[in-house]
């Protein structure tokens, strides 16, 4: 049975039960309470005659039960009580409802009247079961010359009882209704919530739940209509570093707090994340978000060596297209009978190579930079943009960046320059590395038109790019080095576009 089935069987026997045992005590009580009206109802009868002037003076009459007879029946006539009697103290009665019974003595309890007390009993008497009350009849001068008696039997209370159980069955059977309607209700409420699945099926589903959440390799964050996951695994905590505990939207990084559906690429200090967002949609209506991410660092890094392996082909391809022209422009210019032309043309183009190189490899003691700035500038040089490297480039040692993180860096905005330089008529590129003491400096100029302040302000906030495809990750991974050691990332348009990185030698 499922979950919404076994709740409305346990409701409606719960319901049952209680119903059932508020009927019989409310039955009980009631007969308790009409037991108790009767008695105050009689005790009033009884005491109001009682204290009537009249009665005195008619006891003490030469014949009580003509004065008496006519006003006690009128009484109980109005009071609907079943019998009122007066009698003198030694139980003589005076009056009663049964005339054949007058003269004749009372049958009760009258010693603790004839003591001065007023009180109640239930006593078989002539008419029956009934309760009774006796109270005493005093003189002016405070003797008991009788006595009052005014009852009704339980036959009447019965019937007076029985008259009202069907309002008091009604009310239960009412209540029976409306819980059970309230039952039906929440059951069908339940059983949309639950899908009608058994309580194993929900124990099952959730232990599998459980194990995929915790063993699958992607982060995983479910959001429902408020603002605090509903869901949050292992590998989402780690590859965000959310804290243990609930998960709001603002413990997100900034990047990822106002997604909008699809997939992007997002940036923290150390990692490179491929985050997708989709809402969650069942019958028609969204219930919420779901975030799921995928580390690409260490693919990224990966993807990095590529481009600078593909790099230095090109430029080597360059090369070797380069050389081959200068050497049929040299073997052409002997077979025209002009070799010293000829010598004098290799030798100037090998002595501009050569000057370059030889520059480079005494004053950048990073042979992995050195080989970048070369491949960048014979890359350049084929796309029709002028890549200088400037005299006062020099680097004794990237201080705590890695070779890797030094290429990342220098590679990715030497591309963005010359990117942005083909929008020029004379597009050109000047780089600038240099370390000292204190930091380490890298400046890329270019002819673009520059980046301003919005979009250097996004570049920082998280992986941006304006460029389509892959290649738009050059600046967020430039960043993400920059943050990473704590340096700083200025944009400023002087004699062109000039992008300065610096980051302490100390940074840490």
């Amino acid at each position: 049975m499922s979950v919404a089935g076994q709740v409305l069987v346990l409701q409606l026997i719960v319901m049952a039960v209680i119903v059932l045992a508020g009927g019989f005590l409310t039955i009980v009580n009631e007969r308790t309470n009409s037991d108790d009206a009767t008695r105050r109802e009689v005790t009033a009868i009884a005491a109001s005659i009682a204290n009537e002037p009249s009665t005195p003076i008619s006891i003490a009459s030469e014949d009580p039960t003509a004065r008496l007879q006519p006003e006690t029946e009128r009484i109980r006539a109005i009071t609907g009580v079943d019998f009122i009697v007066v009698m003198a103290p030694d139980r003589t009665r005076f009056t009663h409802t049964t005339v054949d019974l007058i003269g004749q003595p009372f049958s009760g309890n009258i010693d603790r009247a004839l003591a001065g007390e007023t009180f109640t009993e239930t006593y078989v008497g002539s008419l029956g079961p009934s309760i009774r009350a006796v109270t005493p009849v005093t003189d002016v001068d405070g003797d008991i010359v009788g006595l009052v008696s005014a009852g009704v039997t339980r036959d009447k209370i019965s019937d007076q009882f029985l008259a009202g159980l069907p309002l008091i069955i009604g009310v239960v059977i009412s209540a029976f209704i409306v819980a059970t309607a309230g039952s039906v209700a929440l059951s069908r409420r339940l059983r949309r919530q639950t899908l009608g699945m058994a309580p194993d099926e929900l124990r099952s589903m959730y232990e599998h739940h459980d194990a995929v959440l915790h063993s699958i390799s992607e982060g995983l964050v479910v959001f429902g209509k408020g603002d605090t996951a509903e869901i949050v695994n292992d590998e989402a905590r780690r590859l965000l570093d959310l804290p243990d505990g609930p998960v709001r939207r603002q413990d997100l990084p900034e990047s990822l707090r106002d997604m909008s559906s699809g997939g992007e690429l997002h940036l923290t200090d150390t990692r490179v994340l491929v985050v997708n967002q989709d809402p969650v949609m069942w019958e028609g209506r969204s219930l919420g978000d779901v975030l799921t991410i995928r580390d690409r660092t260490e693919l990224q890094g990966v993807m990095g060596e590529l481009d600078s392996v593909r790099s230095f082909a090109e430029s080597l391809r360059s090369q070797a297209h380069e050389s081959a022209n200068r050497l049929h422009t040299v073997i052409t210019m002997v077979e025209l009978g002009r070799p010293q032309e000829a010598v004098e043309f290799a030798t100037a183009d090998l002595e501009l190579s050569q000057n370059l190189i030889d520059r480079l490899m005494g004053s950048v003691n990073e042979p992995a930079l050195a080989a970048l700035l070369l491949g960048k500038a014979s890359q350049a040089a084929e796309q029709g943009v002028e890549l200088t490297i400037t005299e006062d480039t020099a680097l004794d040692h990237a201080g705590i960046l890695t070779p890797r993180e030094l290429v990342t860096l220098v590679g990715n905005l030497i591309d963005n320059a010359i990117d942005a330089s083909k929008e020029s008529e004379q597009p050109w590129v000047e780089v600038t590395v240099r370390d000292s003491a204190t930091e380490l400096l890298v400046r890329v100029s270019d002819s673009g038109p520059g980046m301003g302040e919005d979009v250097l302000r996004n570049a920082l906030r998280r992986g941006y790019s304006t460029k389509s495809g892959s290649r738009g990750l050059g600046l967020a991974l430039v960043t993400q080095i920059v943050g990473r050691y704590h340096g700083s990332l200025t944009s400023e348009v002087t004699y062109g576009s000039v992008l300065t990185v610096t980051i302490p030698a100390d940074a840490s």
